[in-house]
């Protein structure tokens, strides 16, 4: 909607262009004065457009940034997904590179996504929850870690008992997650 006409090139017949809805002065308080009206139940009429949104909006976290969860655990690495082969899973949305990963994922959820909640691991350790980079990861005792940067990697890396030590600190940071998981698969 036009609040203003745009100013026509030189030379240029006056008036609306073809294609263009202008709103004359009638027509905008007409519109204005039904967004302010008060509707029956209260409130305006902008108002009342909010109130019909649903109360509790369900929303679903891309995991990973979309990488697939099976293919960290494969030759080759981390592969992108995409939406054709996706699922939910513990309140977030997981992506696959295949029907089969997505169908190994199905089976057995746990076995494949990353531990912590996918924070950086190092972050567990320091009492925080750090977001991590999906392509900075270690797969230790046949489970998948993230990191921040290759720093927090390499150190995990060279003492083994960090991971161990990361399990243990966190539930007591699980709470502190923005979404709280679910675990129901979908």
């Amino acid at each position: 909607m036009w609040l203003t006409r745009p100013e026509p090139a030189s030379g240029a017949a006056r008036g609306p262009r073809p294609g263009r809805a202008i709103m004359t002065g009638a027509a905008l308080v007409t519109t204005l004065a039904a967004m302010l009206t008060p509707w029956p139940g209260g409130g305006s009429g902008l108002a009342a457009a909010e109130v019909a949104l649903p109360s509790r909006t369900r929303i679903e976290l891309l995991t990973l940034n979309g990488f697939d969860p099976v293919s960290y655990f494969l030759e080759g690495g981390p592969e992108a997904g995409t939406a054709r082969f996706e699922l939910s899973w513990d309140g977030r949305v997981w992506r696959f590179s295949s029907g089969a990963n997505r169908e190994a994922f199905r089976d057995d959820p746990p076995a494949y996504a990353p531990r912590l909640g996918g924070y950086d691991a190092a972050g567990i350790l320091e009492g925080r929850l750090v977001d991590a980079d999906p392509l900075v990861f270690a797969v230790i005792g046949e489970r998948l870690y993230l990191f921040r940067n290759s720093e927090r990697r390499a150190r995990f890396l060279a003492e083994p008992g960090l991971a161990r030590q990361a399990e243990a600190a966190w539930p007591g940071l699980r709470a502190l997650q923005d979404v709280p998981p679910t675990d129901a698969t979908r």
